[in-house]
This record gives structure tokens, C-alpha cells and sequence, in this order.
């Protein structure tokens, strides 16, 4: 079933909506974008490769997706800047931002066995990115009086792990930084939301993460998986599709009373 045919089968949440993806040819980045078309969005896909964010937008497309590509360094402002500016000028507004870029955290390394150049590269180069894609986004939202920033943390931002380098670091950085633009933007309708995820075991880049992990603690990644699954509340880890949903509805203006906060998508991995 296409885009248009959807329309008349049901409501789609996200309709008029137009929304900056970055690091959209990752595992979770391309579940978002095909949610977010299917629920009505126009797309653009943001990253530095082009080549993966055209396979994306080729699969958006050929469901009758409304979608670009554009080649962005999310660690550069002027890049960043450049490339919304252009995306406001053609569609009018932007309605949403997501960076769900990733990067080296020095996944299998405890922190006393990083350099304080390893420390700074693994723990702050996707808190920067979020800082500079997040920033840019609220002045333009100001400006036309409302929009929603969505950023990507995990539980290890809330319940730290041992030998995952920077990563419990950079998520609560991330969660800090929302937490707090949240507070600076909200008066202009501006809403800002972290999704905290669990391990999503159908992403490629998760199990790269399993094979590190298993790798220092001598085991397998399948008993990684199985262990961090029998930690949850439902007994397993989510996947990829359940946190691209959790997302559409964060996104949409039925989570309009959603903002500072972090909302867990783990299976219940945090009791909160």
C-alpha cells in the first residue's frame, strides 16, 4: 500500500510534516525515515554519505514517499545551517529535527584505559553533533512558533555500564543538553524530547557492539543479547520498528504535553 493510499485508510500522523533527519542511513535512522513517510512527513534525509542515504530514500520513494537526500556533516554548523536553510526555503517550515548520528565510543574500553584525547573524542563528538543540529533547529522553530527536536539516548545515559568507554557519558551529556534547551525554546512552542532506547538487536551497528563487548568479557554476542533481554520487563530487547513508531508518535501532536524529558523505549529495561 502506497503513501496515497493510506490517506484515505487511515489518519496519518505526521501529514503536512516536514522533518531533518540526521545520520539517516543508519539502522535506526532509516527505520525512522520510513516511518516518519509512512505517517505522512516529508523527509530529508541528512549524512555524510551519499550513496547509503539514496538507498533510503529509494525504498521511501518507491512507496510514494515525499523524500531528499543531502550530503551534511553534522559537526559542522555552517554545513548544518546551510543545508536547513535551503530545506525552510523550498517547503516553508521545518516541524522536526532528529539526529540519530553515530559514532566511535570506544565500545569495550573502561575509562581508565582511555587517554583523556580518546575520552574527549568518544564521550562528546555526538553530544556536539546534537548540540550543533539541536541549536540550529530551535532558532528556526522560534521563529515560526513551534516545532519538535528529537535526539536519541540509551539507558546507559541513566544506568552506566562497565567497559562502553564514552557512551553512558555521551548519552547523559545528550539528555542534559535536551533537558535544557527544553526549558529555553518551550515559551515559543518549541518542544525538545530524548527517546531512550535499549539495545535494538536487528541494527547491524548493535551487533558490532555485542562483538566488542563479548570480546572483553569472553563470551558470545548472543549471550549479550539474551542477557540484556531477560534484564527487561518484557523479556527482550525492542526492535528497530518499535522505536521508529515511538518516535512517529513523539513527533506528532499527540505527544504535544512531551517535552524536557527522556521517554524510555527499552522493554522496560528502567522502572521509572
Amino acid at each position: 500500500m502506497s503513501n496515497e493510499e493510506r490517506k484515505g485508510a487511515t489518519k496519518m500522523l505526521l501529514k503536512g510534516k516536514n522533518a531533518i533527519i540526521y545520520g539517516a542511513a543508519g539502522g535506526v535512522g532509516s527505520a525512522v525515515a520510513k516511518a516518519f513517510s509512512r505517517e505522512g512527513a516529508t523527509v530529508f534525509l541528512a549524512g555524510r554519505t551519499l550513496s547509503s542515504l539514496e538507498k533510503v530514500a529509494s525504498e521511501i520513494s518507491r512507496t510514494g514517499g515525499e523524500v531528499e537526500v543531502a550530503k551534511v556533516d553534522a559537526l559542522s554548523p555552517k554545513l548544518v545551517e546551510e543545508h536547513l536553510q535551503k530545506v525552510v526555503e523550498k517547503v516553508g517550515k521545518l516541524d522536526v529535527s532528529f539526529n540519530l548520528i553515530s559514532a566511535d565510543v570506544g565500545m569495550g574500553n573502561s575509562l581508565t584505559q582511555l587517554t583523556e584525547e580518546q575520552f574527549t573524542n568518544f564521550a562528546f563528538t555526538v553530544a556536539r553533533a546534537n548540540f550543533v543540529t539541536a541549536t540550529a533547529a530551535a532558532r528556526q522553530m522560534e521563529k515560526q512558533g513551534g516545532g519538535v527536536i528529537l535526539c536519541l539516548t540509551a539507558i546507559n545515559a541513566r544506568i552506566p555500564r562497565p567497559d562502553t568507554g564514552g557512551f553512558s557519558v555521551a548519552g547523559a551529556a545528550i539528555e542534559a543538553l535536551c533537558r535544557q534547551l527544553a526549558l529555553e525554546v518551550g515559551a515559543r512552542g518549541v518542544r525538545v524530547v530524548c527517546l531512550r532506547t535499549g539495545g535494538t538487536p536487528d541494527n547491524p551497528v548493535l551487533q558490532e557492539v555485542f562483538s566488542e563487548l563479548a570480546k572483553v568479557g569472553r563470551t558470545t554476542k548472543e549471550a549479550i543479547e539474551k542477557s540484556l533481554g531477560e534484564e527487561t520487563a518484557l523479556r527482550r530487547l525492542p526492535l528497530l520498528t518499535e522505536v521508529a513508531n515511538a518516535s512517529v508518535l513523539l513527533a506528532s501532536d499527540y505527544a504535544s504535553a512531551i517535552t524536557a524529558t527522556a521517554v524510555d523505549a527499552s522493554c522496560g529495561d528502567i522502572v521509572d
